[in-house]
């Protein structure tokens, strides 16, 4: 009885090929989804203080915080800066050190890079405006909606 040339010699070249393409398919697709789970949080663009709050953000954690800043909440001594972030639910006094933007101001929106200090307050290392006074952004005229606070003729989005 005679075997057929194949399976004596094992694997030919292109199941070999195969096999090697599947398994390299395999590791992509297992480092996809755990770089895809590590980042979850951290796809969106910001979060409003509400959605701080509902997500338990611990203290360290770096994030973008986004709202308006509240009318009668900003405090300045020299470069230090205190303001209140707010998307309407739940607000967030914030602390920046630095000179600010020159279109910074009460009543318009700001989105503000840094981390939650264990007091909760949020500790900026940077704050974003954008060139148009009225320019607020996509997603915070977006919360904005969703708390019921949009007042689309104070701004343009």
């Amino acid at each position: 009885m005679t075997m057929p040339a194949n399976s004596r010699r094992g694997m030919t070249r292109k199941q070999k090929r195969l096999a090697v393409i599947a398994g390299l398919a395999v590791v992509l697709a297992i480092a996809t989804a755990l770089v895809l789970t590590a980042l979850r949080d951290q796809i969106v663009f910001f979060y409003a203080p509400s959605d701080v709050v509902s997500r338990d953000v611990a203290p360290g954690q770096a994030i973008r915080l986004g709202g308006l800043v509240k009318d009668g909440s900003w405090t300045r001594n020299g470069q230090d800066n205190v303001f209140t972030i707010t998307d309407g639910g739940h607000d967030i006094v914030a602390q920046y050190v630095g000179i600010l933007p020159d279109l910074f101001r009460e009543g318009q929106g700001v989105v503000a890079e840094g981390s939650l200090g264990p007091d909760g307050r949020f500790r900026a290392s940077n704050v974003l405006a954008k060139h148009d006074e009225n320019y607020i952004p996509k997603e915070v005229v977006e919360a904005l909606k969703a708390q019921g606070e949009w007042r689309p003729e104070d701004t343009v989005p």
